[in-house]
């Protein structure tokens, strides 16, 4: 007997798909799954990751379709990301280990869909809630995790890749496995929190709570580049505010000034690179990094342009990731540098698609939270602030969690800034 009222399945799925609640709960979903991803292989392997993944993409596909009436075409997606993703699905047809490559350029896709899904369905605040939700979790999962290993089991958990040293006060790896990982995402979480304070989004107490804990994890991964991040994570944050502190009228000329005064100090740092090369040649982490990118650039040579091929993860069974096991002594995943890493596997072309990618959204995200009246236009900018500069010392933002938070930042920045939406509007059919 059917109970009075209620509808069946198929009339009441649009409106489930289509629901704010459903909407927050799938954003959670997708950034929990992107940070948290080390830790889905190492318990669950591929196929566990591949099968939340599949499940994600169909459901924000589901979703998208039932709110198409709600959003329009311009400025949806950035043209750069779509050249940047064609191009990493052209190296299929020339590399030599085809089958790992159209894994890699089908996660890196799906990463991307699903970071364009919350790019578009949430406004800014709401993703600034949903990241500061995961990141609390993760955060306060990996201190407790620690805990139990390096005081209460003394040992590793080599599974998650935890070395169970905190004990000695870090290094700390948590449910990222890699101490730099970790780092970037307590940076990330910092800034989250901070901006949670600023906006008031939750309590006092929690976001002085959350940002104390991210800052404290930060401390203990014990990383060179994490530090060093900080520092320019600092500085970026002291310019933002105090440009949104000037006159309107003067901001431009401001933002033009911190252009060329960065460049500048971008330039000095190369030119004056031998007391910090000194410094980091005593960290054995630096010397491994080294000789991997040494080899990384012999091989670039024999394929400059067109690069390897697009696999994103290193797969140690398949040339030249071989030879680069060799090398890091069978420790690496990635190439350890982002630009590099996308150097070798898609070539110059790749990395100069890359570079621009992150450059407009970097460029669109500072502009908007130097003259957008909103706190929370400044979460963009200093989250790519963070993914570009850890960049150079890990490949966060070619996979996983740092690729779908870049890919997030940068459609949002192209909302606010994009040339097309000077394009006559044409609403999607309903």
């Amino acid at each position: 007997m059917t109970l009075p009222g209620r509808l069946p399945l198929p009339e009441r799925l649009p409106d489930l798909l289509g629901s704010a609640r459903f909407s927050a709960a799938l954003t959670h979903c997708i950034v929990g799954t992107a940070v948290l991803s080390h830790a889905i292989r190492a318990t669950m392997g591929w196929a566990g990751l591949v099968a939340v993944m599949t499940a994600l993409v169909a459901m924000a596909a589901g979703s998208l379709v039932a709110k198409r009436g709600d959003w329009e075409w311009r400025g949806l997606l950035p043209v750069s990301l779509l050249l940047l993703v064609g191009w990493c699905a052209a190296t299929l047809l020339w590399t030599a280990y085809q089958p790992d490559a159209v894994g890699g350029v089908l996660h890196l896709a799906a990463s991307a869909f699903l970071a364009v899904y919350v790019g578009v369905v949430r406004d800014l605040i709401q993703i600034v809630r949903a990241v500061g939700d995961v990141m609390r979790l993760v955060l306060v999962s990996s201190l407790a995790l620690e805990v139990l290993a390096g005081l209460l089991i003394d040992g590793p958990i080599p599974f998650l890749g935890i070395r169970g040293a905190l004990e000695r006060l870090g290094p700390i790896q948590g449910l990222l496995g890699e101490r730099t990982a970790l780092g970037a995402v307590a940076l990330v979480a910092a800034v989250t929190f901070a901006v949670e304070l600023m906006t008031r989004s939750v309590s006092r107490g929690r976001a002085v709570f959350s940002l104390t804990t991210a800052l404290l994890v930060a401390s203990l991964t014990r990383s060179s580049v994490i530090l060093g991040t900080f520092l320019v994570l600092a500085v970026a944050s002291l310019a933002v505010f105090g440009l949104r502190h000037l006159a309107r009228q003067a901001r431009p000329l401001a933002n033009s000034a911190v252009l060329v005064l960065a460049a500048v100090v971008a330039m000095l740092v190369v030119a004056f690179r031998s007391p910090v090369l000194q410094v980091l040649q005593a960290r054995p982490d630096y010397l491994q990094r080294v000789a991997l990118w040494r080899e990384m650039l012999r091989l670039i040579d024999l394929n400059t342009i067109e690069g390897w091929g697009f696999v994103g993860l290193w797969r140690r069974d398949a040339y030249p990731y071989t030879a680069l096991d060799l090398v890091s002594r069978g420790a690496q995943e990635t190439g350890r540098n982002a630009y590099l890493d996308l150097f070798l596997q898609a070539g110059l072309v790749g990395l100069v698609l890359f570079a621009a990618f992150c450059a407009l959204a970097l460029g669109r995200s500072w502009v908007l939270a130097t003259t957008k009246r909103g706190v929370g236009y400044v979460w963009t900018a200093l989250v790519l602030v963070v993914l570009v500069v850890v960049s150079l010392a890990e490949s966060v933002t070619l996979v996983e969690w740092g690729w779908t938070l870049l890919v997030v930042c940068a459609v949002k920045a192209a909302q606010g800034r994009s040339w097309r939406h000077g394009l006559p509007e044409q609403p999607l059919p309903a």
